[in-house]
Order: C-alpha cells, then structure tokens, then sequence
C-alpha cells in the first residue's frame, strides 16, 4: 500500500511542490507591490484609522524601490554559506512580519517599518529565485517553472487588488500572509539544493537528494556536477597565487570592450523603460491612475480588479509570443504601442480638462487604457527579463546583473516616489507627455544597440556586440582561459543561476 502511494509521487511532482514553494512567496511579494493602490485610498476616506499626505503615500509605495536593491545583497553570502534552504527562510520572514505589523499599524512610521521589511524580503528574492528553481528542476522542465515567476508575480498583484476591492486594509493584509506562512511550512518540506550540497563536499547527500528530485534519469548531470565540482577544487589548489595583474588596467579593458559596455547601456535604457511604462505605477496606484483618465464617477476598484486580470492573462500569452516571435520584433512593435498610447491617453486627458473633445464614452478611456496596459504587460515588462538573460557574455553576467539590478530599483523608487508629485504639478497630461518623452527615447538607444537574440547562442550573441568574431588569437586565449576548472565550472554556474528583479 505504502509503495503504491509513493508512486504517485514522480519527480516531476517533487519539483512542482519545491517550485511552488518558492512561487507562494513570489505571489505574496506581488501582493505587496500592489498593496497600495487599495491601501492609500482606504486611509484618504472618512474615518480612517490615520492619515497620510503626498509625501509620506509616496514613501510607501516608493521605499520598496530601495530596500529591495539593499536586500538583493544580503542574500548571495548567505545561500554560499548557510544553503539555498536557510536562505529562503531569511526572506520569509520579514516578508510575514510586515504583514502582520501592517494589521497593526496606526501611523505612518510604523506602516513605512512594515514596508522596509518587505522591501528587504522582495530584494532578497531576487537573486534567490531562479537559483532555486534552476537547482531543484530538470533541465526538460526548467523553462516552464521558470516561467511561473512572473505569473506568480501577477497573480499576487491581480490577487490583493481583488481583495482590497472587497475587504478593509487590515484584513487584506492578513489574508495576504498566508501566502509566505504557505511558502515557510512548503519550505521546511524541502530538501537543500543539491548544488549547494555538492560545493561543500557533501557528495552522498547531494546523490540522494538530486535522485529524489530528479529519479534514476539524470544520472549524467548528477555525476558531471560532482566531478565539476572536484576539478574546480583541484584547480583552487593548483592555481598560481604568484599571477600579479594590474587590476585598474585590466578594468579599463574590461569597460573598453563592446561585449562589455554595450549591453549595460542597453540594460539601463530597458530597465528605465519598464519602470516608465507604466506597469509600475499602475501597480501601486490603479485607482488614482484610473479615476484620473475616466473620470471620478467611474467603479475604479472594477477597472483596477479589471486591469489586474488582463496583466495576467497578458502575461501568460507572453509566455507564448516570446517563444515564438523574435525578441527585437517584439520589443520594437511592444515599445511603439506603447509610445503611441502613452501620448494618445495625454491628449485625451488634456483635451477632456479642456472641454474640447469633439466626443467622449467611457469606451475611448477605457479601450486607451487597456491597449496601453496590454503592451506592457505582453512586452515592457517580461522581455527586458529575457534579454537580459542573453545579452551579458558569461564572463560579465554577475557584473552586468548588479549593474542593472542597481538601475532598475532606482529607477522604480524614482518613478513611485515622484509620480503623485508631478501629476500634482504639470498633470496627468504632463505627466504621460513626459513617460512618453522618455520611453521614446529610450526606445531609439534600445532600436540601435539590440541585435536579434532569438535562437542565437551566447558567443553569437557576444560577437554581434563585438561587431566582429574572436581573432585566431583572442580564440586561442579563450579557449585556453575555458580550460580552466575553475572557469569551466563558474561559468557553468552562471548559466544556470542568472536572474533578474520582474516588477
């Protein structure tokens, strides 16, 4: 009886219940991107327990921006020493300790402590995310769940706007932390990674535990990452302590180099553009945002709860498009509807304000609004995540991650802290005039340096960059510079654990 329950239990199931573990805190981290945008009308109304002004809402929809790229570093030391296992509980907890500080909150100061904290777990995460996936799932798999990453994400933010729709902030919250309470005790379930245990020495454990991940079927990957992992040893021990190089000059080469500076630039010029799109906004001020374009009669809890759903659905079908149409098509006929929509919704809104619409339904609005939301959702937002996973050479990616990790929480605390502000001063009007400004122009730097990514492999790709292939010497020093151990097997590493924040 006991062998035939077991063998319901595949390994495919395994990893679904190790995925889930890790998804059930990534939709509790979208719940918490899209808390405000039901928080802070809540607080504005009659009787409300406190209240905020302009400038402290905008700290509690903006600080996360910060906190999450502080946070992003806390994690990598303590998955290296302690194990992706203990590391996934360090960004649980002050995940649900937020929510339940939220339940009790009565002014600002504590509700802003409540957000740090879940900023710091969101920023965790993130490094976090793709390593436990990428080390728990078999490579046949591994595309899909990692896809669920930002389906998660949507989800969660789909989720809390549904249920603040209905429910005052203080029971939302506590709804909302049964998703990380879910991921604690799926957590305390799982087992270590087994690439944690191979790196430290623990090869036995390591076999049983990709086995019962994986089954009898994997056998090759297993064996291949223990002796990876040895001759990565050996080659520590073997190295030349007595190499000296000029480090400032061997940075300045670095930087020098196209395959090097190039998909930076790009990577700054697409994470500004995610954040100016408007899917970040939208996130943590749908109401605001909607009561501003269709006007103050309208159910904006319905469009917002609406809109939600259409995030989701958008980011499904994206799953879809980006597998099949190519990433610099998309991203160009994405970026220009969203362009034309940015500057069609600041026409409509200043000529409405103006009286001088010619004619007016709530359809026009509505069908603006929707296809403007549609481009980000379908593009903006998940194809920078791709192409930043094949744009960096190897040898960059951590460099290049940091980098535009950096750029991206900048960019949205940027984005989320000056956005009541500016509608405030020049206008909603103003304010899609100038998120128009600017996606456009970084759309023209995104058009130029680009290249089609779709089906290339990662030197094709570095070549592009290059504009031209290794020279037979350049090819010669790096294939004598891949023969090392310790290269070999970092990079090897680096495929697998490359991630990116998804707001």
């Amino acid at each position: 009886m006991d062998k035939n329950r077991k063998s319901w239990i595949t390994p495919f199931l395994k990893q679904c219940f190790v995925t889930a573990s890790v998804g059930s805190n990534i939709v509790g981290h979208g719940s918490v991107i899209g808390y405000t945008a039901i928080l802070l009308p809540q607080l504005n109304m009659p009787g409300s327990q406190f209240t905020l002004d302009l400038v402290s809402a905008s700290w509690i929809a903006s600080i996360l921006g910060i906190t999450q790229l502080i946070g992003s570093f806390i994690t990598p030391p303590i998955m290296e020493r302690y194990g992706r296992k203990v590391a996934h509980f360090f960004v649980i907890v002050p995940s649900l300790v937020g929510w339940f500080i939220i339940t009790m909150a009565t002014n600002f100061e504590v509700m802003l402590t409540a957000r740090i904290l879940q900023g710091l777990s969101l920023g965790m995460l993130s490094p976090l995310r793709s390593v436990l996936i990428g080390e728990y799932t078999s490579p046949k798999n591994r595309g899909a769940f990692l896809t669920t990453v930002s389906l998660s994400q949507s989800f969660g933010i789909f989720f809390v706007h549904l249920v603040g729709s209905f429910l005052s902030w203080q029971n939302t919250a506590l709804i909302c932390a049964f998703f990380p309470f879910t991921s604690l005790v799926m957590t305390i379930y799982s087992p270590e990674s087994p690439s944690f245990l191979v790196a430290k020495g623990r090869h036995e454990e390591c076999r049983q535990v990709f086995r019962w991940l994986r089954g009898d079927e994997e056998d090759d990957e297993l064996e291949e990452m223990i002796n990876g992992r040895i001759m990565f040893e050996k080659g520590k021990i073997l190295q030349n302590y007595n190499r000296k190089r000029n480090r400032l000059r061997e940075i300045m080469s670095t930087i020098q180099k196209k395959e090097f500076h190039k998909p930076i630039i790009l990577m700054l010029h697409a994470n500004v553009l995610v954040n100016f799109a408007g899917g970040t906004t939208m996130s943590s001020y749908s109401t605001f945002i909607i009561e501003a374009v269709m006007g103050p009669e309208v159910n904006a809890h319905f469009w917002m709860v609406f809109l939600g759903a259409q995030r989701l659905v958008s980011n499904a079908l994206a799953v879809l498009a980006i597998n099949k149409f190519k990433r610099r098509t998309m991203m160009i006929a994405t970026g220009g509807l969203s362009i034309f929509m940015q500057f069609s919704l600041a026409a409509y809104v200043y000529l409405k304000q103006q009286g001088s619409l010619p004619y007016d339904s709530l359809w026009v609005p509505a069908l603006l609004i929707n296809l403007k939301y549609f481009a980000v959702a379908i593009g903006m937002l998940p194809l920078p995540n791709v192409i930043s996973g094949e744009v960096f050479p190897l040898e960059y990616r951590s460099i290049g991650g940091t980098i535009s990790l950096g750029s991206f929480s900048a960019t949205c605390f940027l984005v989320l802290k000056t956005f009541t502000a500016s509608v405030e001063s020049i206008g909603m009007h103003g304010v899609y005039m100038v998120y128009g400004a600017v996606i456009t122009y970084c759309m023209i730097i995104i058009w130029i340096l680009l290249p089609e990514t779709k089906g290339k492999t990662l030197q094709q790709i570095e070549d592009e960059f290059r504009g031209h292939p290794l020279a037979p010497a350049e090819l010669e020093a790096r294939l004598s510079l891949q023969s090392d151990p310790i290269v070999m097997y970092k990079r090897k590493m680096s495929e697998r654990k490359h991630s990116v924040p998804i707001i």
